[in-house]
């Protein structure tokens, strides 16, 4: 069978199919095959109806429900541009965005569309705001064998924006090239077929709930549990009634699953239908990894990926093979590499920026701003802004960001590194370290520290913990602890938003 080589193709497979496609088990509602493919003809004759022409930006603002869904999926199919908005951004990137992006129509809950209307007036941007429910869309109903759009490979389908918590945020354009590449590299990664269910909570504004739970799992014809948000206490529920053959988790997922509630004997039974869980978006802490093996008997693959490259660059083998604690594993569907300040390739174990460049990879960034550093080089590698290394079997390992790299007295500290020692304190849930200004060393370290429920860990045992796993030079000088750490909607935390909160606050930190 011809792989599908746009959305088109992948929704036209399965368009006679009663299969289930998604469950939202908030709202009990589940979303076939053919309703798919139907939802697509009905938002095709809608934006035809409204005057919405081939290739302009269609975007939503609405939480994880099949009308998300749909709208993610049938937006590009019938050859528009789909424009996911972060639920969680504040109105100054709302603003950028809608300028920036410029939608014709933004599908936007009860809640949030107020929010996007002032945002466009704001902006001066003429857009459509349609008031939709977050588990169904009004739309004009037309014949499911309707000729839609054309739609080509090259084509734009995606636009994404990434944080811009170094500066504003960047436009990601992906064609249907891109992402149908990186699902059908997942699928034959992980052999899935359409027997397999994943369980996903990851939100479908981020590059990882889009491709690797949803994309991944249209090509393979299988079924995704989509759940409105995480909830540490119905997770295993859901494994129970639901019986999803793969999970799709973050490392934050990871740390509240250790800290939550012991399983019943029902859910002990459901977890032996999991094959696998992938955790990405972030490096995965080994002993957390250890920990959750140990406690589920659930064999967890890590894995990484970055948006410019639609969520797919490395990922672990799959059990039964060996993987590899603490790495994000061997490229896939990519060529990688490392490579110095100067652009030349290092030799195996030495660090530098890691490089990708594959099928997958954007062709550029919408509308870059003429001060935009190109992230891509002439012959197609993309500069991942991440540090790290390649050891001799082809595993790559991320020690951190390099706008995140704590520079202490002009030697290189990962923070990684400092996360890890932290997080082997038993009181410890979660840890971040930043670095911050420091007149006599340039930085210094300051680490954000989230308790376990009912800990009373204080900073005389942490700082004596940190001595230990660390030394005193490495040590942590600030120790601040919080409620919860700032993340992005993967739940990767953003070490700048810390590092600027201590910035603004000094007197928030117990020098140690």
């Amino acid at each position: 069978m011809i792989p599908p080589s746009t959305f088109a193709d992948a929704v036209a497979a399965g368009a006679h199919r009663n299969a289930v496609f998604a469950i939202a088990p908030h709202a009990e509602a589940m979303l076939s095959y053919a309703q798919l493919a139907q939802a697509v003809a009905d938002l095709d004759a809608t934006f035809d109806a409204w005057g919405i022409e081939r290739g302009a930006v269609v975007a939503f603002m609405l939480p994880n429900g099949l009308a998300a869904l749909q709208l993610f999926i049938a937006t590009m199919t019938c050859g528009r541009v789909v424009l996911p908005f972060n639920l969680l951004a504040q109105d100054s990137q709302l603003d950028y965005v809608i300028d920036h992006a410029r939608p014709r129509v933004v599908f936007a809950s009860e809640e949030h569309a107020q929010r996007m209307a002032a945002a466009a007036a704001r902006a001066g941007v003429s857009t459509r705001i349609e008031i939709c429910d977050n588990d169904s869309v009004a739309l004009q109903r037309a014949s499911v064998d309707r000729s839609a759009s054309q739609v080509a490979p090259d084509d734009a389908a995606l636009l994404m924006y990434t944080s811009g918590t170094t500066g504003v945020p960047k436009g990601v354009l992906l064609s249907h090239a891109n992402m149908l590449h990186a699902g059908r590299t997942v699928v034959a990664h992980q052999s899935l077929s359409p027997a397999d269910r994943v369980l996903s909570s990851l939100p479908l504004y981020h590059i990882n709930g889009q491709c690797i739970a949803t994309v991944s799992t249209l090509v393979s014809g299988g079924s995704i549990v989509l759940p409105r948000k995480f909830s540490t206490s119905q997770w295993w529920s859901l494994v129970e009634q639901h019986r999803p053959t793969w999970l799709n988790l973050v490392p934050t997922i990871v740390a509240y699953l250790l800290n939550g509630p012991a399983l019943t004997p029902a859910q002990h039974d459901a977890v032996r239908n999991v094959r696998y869980a992938r955790s990405a978006s972030a490096p995965l802490p080994p002993d957390h990894q250890r920990e959750f093996e140990a406690r589920f008997g659930i064999p967890v693959v890590e894995a990484m990926g970055l948006t410019e490259c639609a969520s797919v660059a490395f990922c672990n083998p799959m059990p039964p093979a060996p993987r590899r604690s603490g790495s994000a594993g061997q490229p896939l569907g990519v060529e990688a590499r490392v490579v110095d300040a100067n652009g030349g390739v290092v030799a195996v174990g030495e660090r530098g920026e890691i490089q990708v460049r594959g099928p997958n990879v954007m062709r550029g960034y919408h509308r870059p701003a003429p001060s935009t550093p190109p992230a891509l080089t002439r012959d197609g590698w993309l500069a991942t802004g991440d540090l790290g290394y390649r050891d001799a079997d082809g595993f790559y390992f991320i020690t951190g960001r390099l706008k995140e790299l704590i520079i202490k007295g002009g030697e290189n500290i990962a923070p990684r590194e400092i996360d890890e020692a932290l997080l082997r304190h038993p009181d410890v849930l979660e840890a971040a370290a930043v670095g911050v200004p420091d007149r006599e060393y340039g930085q210094q370290i300051l680490a954000c520290i989230v308790r376990k429920p009912g800990a009373q860990l204080d900073e005389s045992r942490i700082h004596a913990h940190a001595l230990q796993e660390l030394g005193r030079y490495k040590t942590p000088k600030y120790f601040r602890f919080v409620d919860e750490l700032p993340k992005g909607p993967s739940g990767k935390i953003q070490r700048m938003k810390l590092a600027d909160q201590f910035a603004g606050d000094a007197t928030g930190a117990i020098a140690s």
